[in-house]
Parts: structure tokens; C-alpha cells; sequence
């Protein structure tokens, strides 16, 4: 699977749980990736697993860390951050 398959992954995962229960009329808009690391390669079979924890919060601004991982082991990680704007602002 290629890696920006994986950081799309969990950017959307990310945006699931940084929306946080709010208002319908917010959607998440991706803003940027940091310290990006990909660990080991993710093969057809693997199952990958995502984790995501909300970091800062400040607004509608959002930061969070993503962690993809096969059998336990670290293939991908990254820093992630979106905004949430209200679909008549767009």
C-alpha cells in the first residue's frame, strides 16, 4: 500500500475523531502533515490498524498524532492537523 494511502488513512480517521460530536454544518478540512515516518512496508494481506489521539485544540484549528501499525509493528506516523469550517463559508 503506498504511503500516501496511509497518511490518507488516518487523516480521515483524524477528522472522525476531531470533529468531536460538533454541529453537522462543520466539515474538517485537512491543513498539513508533520513528521511523517513510514516504519516498514504495508503489503496486500497486511491488516492495517490506525490509531489517532487528539492533541492540541485551539478554535477550529485541531492537531493530532496518527500511528499505522501491522502485527503490533509501526509502519507509518505522522502528525496531522485540519480545520473545521462551516459549509456556507466554503
Amino acid at each position: 500500500m503506498p504511503g500516501v494511502l496511509i497518511i490518507e488513512a488516518l487523516a480521515q480517521a483524524a477528522a472522525i475523531l476531531m470533529s468531536d460530536g460538533q454541529e453537522s454544518d462543520l466539515i474538517p478540512l485537512f491543513m498539513g502533515i508533520d513528521k511523517a515516518r513510514f516504519r516498514r512496508q504495508v503489503v496486500p494481506g497486511d491488516q492495517l490498524q490506525l490509531k489517532v489521539e487528539v492533541g492540541q485544540k485551539r478554535r477550529n484549528i485541531c492537531k493530532g498524532v496518527g500511528e499505522a501499525t501491522v502485527d503490533g509493528k509501526v509502519a507509518a506516523q505522522a502528525e496531522l492537523m485540519a480545520m473545521f469550517a462551516k459549509r456556507e463559508d466554503l
